[in-house]
């Protein structure tokens, strides 16, 4: 698997995975709570090939466990929590083969792809038409629903399909975007379901660079996803402005999510506000946990079992009907 965040990457993460004890150069930016949510009557179904089931979170996981493969990770973590993770998350760089399979996938488990981008002059000019048409063509092979997770993080300055690194604005985002879905649907990949997936702490927090000019449009969109990992923040600081502006129209993934373990009791407790806060909130459809202990210079304890505590924690969310056992 190919280097999937970087050093530097990690070091810039106000939100996102950052090196434990090291301080990012620009202080979170916390949003206010807000005071009202989209009710429950007004959230619809949706989520194109994967569905939202209501009443359901899907748990899922990217699990890249130290020592295993991850046919092994998966393992250890059906022995802990009793059943398969509903989501299992991989990362493809640009030019990687989408897979039409896994053999390590569940049955019952849907896979959700990560899907790095180029520079987006690449994909608007047509240059990578073939590249694309060949990728769709992949993933239709598979005859199964999958998620497709494109150029995420969009709204951050460090990937090259960031707005930061084309122009600085979200137009040329929003163009590759749609061409991508047009030659997706023209290669006949429509067990796709296409979720957008912006950071919850956009950075530079400029006026260019407002999270929502990112956005391709309701008819574009299957799952509105946010990712986020709290070294203090609470769920609410982090996800529910996304959650406000969208959930009355979008089920709503949380695509990335993790805690920083800062003593104590932390972890765990943030594990417990963070079952609370999906369970509140009748348009999270699913929330996909970073289970890991192999990224390149991380020391954070990001992976589920780092203590019993935490385990215990994330056993009893992922027992919990809510979320799919």
């Amino acid at each position: 698997m190919p280097v999937l965040i970087s050093r530097r990457h990690l070091l810039l993460l106000a939100g996102s995975a950052a090196l434990a004890g090291c301080t990012a150069p620009d202080k979170p930016s916390w949003p206010p709570v807000p005071s009202a949510l989209p009710s429950p009557s007004a959230v619809r179904t949706g989520g194109g090939p994967v569905p939202l089931q209501p009443g359901k979170v899907m748990l899922g996981a990217y699990v890249a466990l130290h020592g295993m493969s991850p046919a092994g990770g998966l393992a250890l973590r059906r022995r802990q929590l009793g059943h398969d993770l509903r989501i299992v998350h991989r990362y493809y760089s640009w030019t990687d083969q989408l897979p039409t399979r896994l053999s390590y996938l569940p049955p019952a488990s849907t896979l959700m792809i990560s899907w790095r981008g180029p520079r987006l002059t690449d994909i608007t000019t047509g240059r990578a038409d073939r590249l694309i048409t060949a990728a769709a063509r992949r993933l239709a092979a598979g005859d199964r629903p999958v998620l497709l997770r494109w150029g995420w993080d969009m709204n951050r300055d460090f990937y090259r399909w960031g707005g930061a690194a084309n122009g600085r604005s979200p137009a040329g985002y929003v163009t590759a975007w749609k061409r991508l879905r047009g030659l997706f649907a023209e290669a006949g990949a429509d067990n796709v379901s296409w979720v957008w997936s912006p950071n919850w702490n956009t950075h530079p927090e400029e006026p260019w660079n407002n999270r929502d000019g990112y956005y391709p449009g309701d008819d574009l969109v299957d799952w509105v996803g946010v990712s986020g990992y709290s070294q203090g923040e609470t769920p609410e600081q982090m996800f529910d402005p996304v959650y406000q502006t969208y959930a009355a129209r979008k089920p709503i993934m949380i695509t990335e999510v993790a805690v920083a373990d800062r003593g104590g009791a932390s972890k765990p407790d943030w594990i417990r506000d963070f079952a609370a806060w999906a369970r509140s909130r009748p348009a999270v459809g699913a929330a996909v946990w970073f289970d890991t202990d192999t990224h390149p210079g991380s020391t954070e304890k990001w992976r589920i079992d780092s203590d019993r505590a935490s385990l215990a924690a994330y056993r009893a969310m992922a027992g919990d009907p809510v979320f799919g056992a």
